[in-house]
């Protein structure tokens, strides 16, 4: 399945929306299968309270770029130490509507199956879907909001949805 993911070599140059950054953590379970890191965000935090989203965030000025937002974030949300990161390269870009930022998706294979420490202030739950269910064409569904598709993946009872599904969509080749 690793072949089969949408990821591209190239991330957007910096320009006038400010760039954010996430990182795609997957990795390979024991039994073989290719998983996700996603987070649910607590209902207690100023911005996407309780989304199921990827670990990351606004850069810091120390940040050379998205790759190192989406790794410094994704070590302070759930313990992925840089080192453990291989880079694949990037998604298409997504402007959320929520702010006027430019989310750069960072995919990132781990090496191994990673021990996750949760951020207590940032992260209220840790999912880890496999890539082969969430690749299930019929396990999603669409609304129509002001004449675009959002899609929703229920996992377990927690709902993926917004730009998160969007960029997931996108990593299995699901949507442009």
């Amino acid at each position: 399945m690793w072949e089969s993911l949408h990821v591209i070599t190239d991330s957007p140059p910096p320009g006038e929306i400010p760039l954010a950054a996430v990182l795609v953590p997957l990795y390979e379970d024991a039994a073989g299968d290719i998983r996700v890191v996603l987070t649910k965000r607590p209902d207690t935090m100023p911005t996407h309270a309780g989304h199921i989203a990827f670990p990351g965030g606004r850069p810091d000025p120390t940040d050379s770029g998205p790759i190192d937002t989406a790794l410094r974030e994704a070590f302070e949300e759930v313990g992925i130490p840089a080192g453990d990161v291989d880079v694949l390269g990037f998604l298409p870009a997504i402007h959320t509507v929520e702010f006027s930022l430019l989310v750069v998706p960072v995919v990132g294979r781990l090496r191994g199956v990673p021990t996750l420490v949760p951020s207590e202030r940032e992260v209220a739950m840790v999912l880890e879907p496999r890539l082969v269910d969430l690749a299930e064409p019929d396990r999603w569904r669409f609304e129509l909001w002001q004449g675009r598709p959002v899609w929703f993946y229920d996992l377990d009872g927690e709902i993926l949805w917004g730009a998160t599904a969007r960029m997931m969509r996108q990593l299995l080749r699901m949507e442009d």
